[in-house]
């Protein structure tokens, strides 16, 4: 049976992930910092026997690495990783003080990209001594086409892409494969608030669907990376934007 960790599946996206996989067949690590409660009614609702509730601020370096130990020891060994994890904090230049600055972006690169590294060494070097896994990168539409009021999010989730492209060169001979998601606005309780905001109709109209995403959307190319996507895909920056935003 297969087995991964999805990091920030207490809610939103990650609790998709989670439940997509486990219908799957997949066995679950299930991560979450401080929302132990939400964390388990989502261990409650997967499918299949053998997952596990897993606690840590992987923004600590030392518990990233436990995270994966662990995750590799209740689970009999880690076949794909899912770096889900993040944070969004609105700092614009002009409305936030240096200091706040700084911590916004000590922060925002520390959990979105810093901790997405660590976790990504330590389960790699697990999954080479086993002959090879996948690694699932959730990202952003915002790495691409800016974010204004939040830069540092913009700039983790682009330094995901390039993180996870050069991991899938150097991971390729081992077998492990990278594979990286980015969504534009997905329909989750952290969007809510805007979605259901006057400048709901807004956001929703850049697509031409004039809808945000279902977390389940991102969930079912998160399964496709995790299980079917051929080997030479590795490497790929998948838009799930509804057409949004079109890269060229």
């Amino acid at each position: 049976m297969p087995t991964v960790l999805v990091t920030g599946a207490s809610r939103g996206i990650g609790a998709a992930i989670a439940r997509s996989l486990a219908g799957a067949g997949f066995r679950v690590a299930v991560h979450y910092n401080s929302s132990e409660e939400a964390a388990r009614r989502v261990l409650g609702e997967l499918p299949g026997l053998g997952h596990v509730l897993l606690q840590a601020d992987i923004s600590d370096a030392s518990e990233a690495e436990r995270l994966v130990k662990r995750s590799v020891d209740d689970l009999g060994g880690l076949d794909v990783l899912v770096n889900n994890a993040g944070i969004f904090e609105y700092h614009p230049l002009a409305g936030v003080g240096y200091q706040g600055w700084q911590e916004a972006w000590r922060t925002t690169l520390g959990t979105n990209l810093i901790a997405a590294a660590n976790l990504s060494y330590c389960a790699a070097r697990h999954m080479m001594s086993r002959g090879g896994g996948r690694i699932v990168n959730i990202s952003s539409r915002g790495a691409f086409r800016g974010e204004p009021n939040a830069p540092a999010y913009g700039a983790s989730k682009a330094g995901m892409n390039a993180m996870g492209q050069s991991l899938a060169q150097a991971l390729a001979p081992h077998n492990v494969l990278v594979y990286t998601i980015a969504p534009g606005w997905v329909d989750t309780d952290m969007a809510a608030p805007t979605l259901n905001s006057p400048d709901g109709e807004g956001v929703k109209a850049q697509s031409p669907m004039r809808r945000a995403a279902t977390a389940e959307e991102i969930a079912r190319i998160a399964l496709f990376c995790a299980q079917d996507a051929p080997a030479y895909m590795t490497a790929a920056i998948i838009d799930a934007n509804g057409a949004s935003y079109l890269r060229t």
